[in-house]
Order: C-alpha cells, then structure tokens, then sequence
C-alpha cells in the first residue's frame, strides 16, 4: 500500500469505521459499509453526484476517466482538493459530502425484484 492509503484511516476517522479495499487497479475507501472514495495512481477521488459536482468543478478538479474501447468513460468520483489531505477539518467536510453523494446513488439505484415460488 501506498502512504496515501495508509493515511486514510486517520484522516477520515470522524467518518466512521474508515477501511480500504484492492478494487480495480486502486483502493477503495470505505467508511462503515460506504464506498465514498478511491485512491489510483496514488491520486485520491471522492465520489460525486449532481449536487456536490459544482463544489469540485468551481475548483477546477476532474472527474475519473479511462479508455475502454477507444472511448472515454468518466466515473462518478472527483480528484480531492488538496486541502483535503492538509487540513482534517477540510477531510471531514468533503469526506461528508462524499458519502452522502453516495447514499443518494444507493437509492436512485432499482431493488432487484424478489418473485415468490
């Protein structure tokens, strides 16, 4: 593991039980059960949605993107601002928009449907 991941623990320990995990090419940042940030490339993302967008937009900070198949695909996190890594009270506040971005992707998502035998 990287020193970034290694730090994630105690930077976001006001989040709850914080956690990380291998997952696809990087790690993923768990606090309790909730997948709210990754590390790749030693870069750290926080998971974004339509209302928090314009806070790391105004920033100027990208979303995560890759190539598959000649096209570009961006995911739903965005590179953390650097006074996320300085500063805790700054974590606590962008880790807390990013795990309630989050949530809110948890319900938009459809139950699968449950059929009785």
């Amino acid at each position: 593991m990287s020193d970034l991941v290694d730090s994630l623990p105690d930077l976001f320990h006001g989040l709850g039980s914080i956690r990380t995990k291998r997952m696809f090419g990087g790690h993923g940042v768990y606090a309790d059960e909730v997948f709210f940030a990754w590390v790749v490339r030693d870069v750290l993302y926080l998971k974004g949605d339509e209302m928090t967008a314009p806070h790391f937009g105004e920033r100027g900070l990208e979303r995560f993107e890759y190539v598959k198949d000649g096209e570009v695909m961006k995911m739903a996190f965005y590179q953390a601002p650097a006074e996320c890594l300085e500063d805790p009270d700054e974590a606590m506040k962008w880790g807390r928009m990013a795990i309630e971005a989050s949530l809110r992707a948890a319900q938009k998502k459809p139950r699968p449907s449950r059929t009785r035998r």
